[in-house]
């Protein structure tokens, strides 16, 4: 029960931080949960392919699953061609830097 909790306050907190790094158009309360989720698991997948263990309490498992979710959001904007200006927008960051 208490895991489940765990996962949804760490993937609230991973989505929103996510959305203030990335920027763009808001998703929701519940999609910041799905994203910060899917990023925890993308970011501690990570992290254990490079050797680091997952034993850093609540600090380091938020900050990886912020990690994943930008990395996550990230790919999704450059697949989709979604930038910071909304869907379809084609504005990725990478125009904006050059």
């Amino acid at each position: 029960m208490f895991a489940v909790l765990w996962w949804i306050i760490v993937g609230l907190i991973a989505g929103w931080a996510t959305g203030k790094i990335m920027g763009g158009t808001g998703r929701g309360f519940l999609m910041d949960i799905i994203i910060g989720i899917a990023g925890a698991l993308v970011g501690g997948w990570i992290m254990r392919a490079v050797g680091f263990a997952g034993h850093g309490g609540m600090i380091y498992t938020i900050l990886v699953a912020i990690g994943g979710a930008v990395i996550l959001t990230f790919l999704y904007r450059l697949v989709t061609g979604a930038g910071k200006g909304g869907r379809g927008s084609g504005d990725t960051g990478f125009r904006r830097a050059a």
